[in-house]
């Protein structure tokens, strides 16, 4: 006498809804979602989402995946037994996002001026943070005779001055290796305290400038300050590429071509970071 086939698990639901189910366990898995409205709808809810975070993160479902992320995923998640199919009916969508983020932050130099921008109209203070680094460089950086308090000769005084100003301790990145030298810097308001400006000119005496400051109680608690992301702004006078670390923004302005504004912006930040 023949037994009847077990109820689907909810590991062979997910196989199921992924395709990876066992030909011999279809019948009872259709029979199932006929018979039992909860099990359809259960089922229907994991396709719905398993469409979502395709159309979400579509254009990379044939990109190939990093080498380091699949190592990442065989250490900590073994292809074998019944997790990997508990898991199954997520993880063709978790894979996608978690690759999204992966090229993401591989690729940062590459994030576009509307992305930014995005980001800017959902923080406003940081968006002022930004505007007034720009403003701070079209006001300055013409300047002849007095384009900053401290030159460049007393660097030392300058950072020390600065520092204890901001109550933060502050370095000068070298730009040297793209023809950009210190010219000097200066003190500058704030709309909760201090900020400071660091100038560089290239031999053509093209300039670039440096601002940086705390962030205020809005601005630490934005979503765009929780990250470290290196962002792209072209709002104000002069473009700028920003980033914000523990707290503290920074912001990298000048008329200069966006990659060479870039490659300053890079330097930069891997100096004071």
């Amino acid at each position: 006498m023949n037994r009847p086939a077990p109820p689907p698990t909810e590991d062979e639901l997910h196989a199921w809804v992924d395709g990876q189910l066992a030909p011999e366990r279809h019948g009872a898995v259709e029979e199932a979602i006929a018979r039992d409205h909860g099990v359809a709808a259960k089922v229907a809810a994991w396709h719905a989402q398993r469409d979502a975070l395709r159309r979400l993160h579509g254009e990379l479902l044939d990109a190939p995946i990093p080498a380091p992320l699949m190592g990442a995923l065989d250490r900590h998640q073994p292809r074998q037994g019944g997790s990997w199919f508990r898991w199954g009916g997520l993880a063709a969508g978790l894979l996608v996002a978690f690759a999204a983020g992966w090229l993401g932050n591989a690729q940062w130099a590459q994030w576009s001026a509307p992305r930014a921008g995005a980001q800017l109209a959902r923080a406003p203070a940081l968006r002022e943070f930004v505007h007034d680094a720009s403003v701070a460089h079209a006001v300055y950086a013409p300047e002849k005779r007095h384009p900053v308090e401290v030159a460049a000769s007393e660097q030392q005084h300058l950072v020390q001055w600065l520092s204890r100003r901001l109550d933060r301790p502050l370095k000068v990145p070298d730009l040297s290796s793209q023809g950009y030298t210190l010219v000097g810097g200066r003190l500058l308001p704030g709309e909760t305290g201090a900020r400071a400006q660091f100038m560089f000119e290239d031999a053509a005496g093209e300039r670039v400038t440096l601002y940086v400051g705390t962030l205020d109680a809005r601005m630490a608690s934005s979503p765009a300050a929780s990250e470290t992301a290196f962002r792209f702004a072209s709002e104000g006078p002069v473009p700028s590429f920003y980033w914000v670390d523990r707290g503290f923004g920074y912001a990298i302005a000048g008329k200069l071509p966006r990659d060479l504004l870039l490659k300053l912006a890079t330097l930069a930040y891997r100096d004071l970071s």
